[in-house]
């Protein structure tokens, strides 16, 4: 299963849009936000791409009555947890935080295949040695909002648990529907 790993929106609908777009495109069937969508409204640009959206609220809680009335509208691709999120999804654990230290507590535990985090608006994947003795990736998408950095997103494989980091750009061929992005190898 592909996923797209994205946080920290903080608003910015055409930006989020473009990286569901282009997530959809290379086959992403879910959609985990790790936090500060802030309007919930932002949100709404997704349901077109019928593509499950995880999300949980960050530090920016924005409206979390209206977050979980958007998650209980009927034929929304919004599934809101709160604080985090412990799922899973095609047979991977996967946990989803906020804030990048609580992430990396979570990594270490060995409980998680992959946990996602968000906040520090500084993308990074990395596997992070767990109590277990085994590895636990850990991935930080950035911000696609790109509030104080480029906007990125991360796209994965949960099969092969490979993941990559795009960046998302508003130009002339966003606006007539094309969005670009760039591709760095996992770590």
């Amino acid at each position: 299963m592909k996923i797209c790993i994205l946080s920290d929106s903080h608003d910015n609908r055409h930006l989020l849009e473009a990286a569901v777009k282009a997530a959809k495109a290379a086959h992403a069937e879910v959609i985990l936000h790790c936090g500060d969508v802030v309007a919930p409204s932002t949100l709404t640009v997704l349901n077109k791409y019928r593509i499950p959206v995880y999300v949980i609220h960050g530090n920016n809680t924005g409206d979390l009555y209206t977050m979980g009335m958007l998650a209980c509208e009927s034929g929304s691709v919004i599934r809101f947890f709160g604080q985090d999120a412990a799922i899973e999804l095609d047979g991977r654990r996967i946990f989803l935080v906020h804030y990048p230290h609580y992430g990396r507590a979570m990594a270490t535990t060995g409980d998680w295949d992959l946990v996602c985090c968000g906040h520090s608006h500084k993308a990074e994947i990395e596997r992070v040695s767990n109590i277990k003795g085994g590895t636990t990736v850990l991935v930080n998408p950035g911000t696609v909002g790109g509030i104080g950095a480029p906007p990125t997103y991360v796209l994965g494989d949960l099969q092969t648990m490979e993941f990559t980091l795009h960046e998302v750009r508003l130009d002339e061929a966003t606006a007539h529907g094309h969005a670009h992005s760039t591709s760095t190898p996992s770590a």
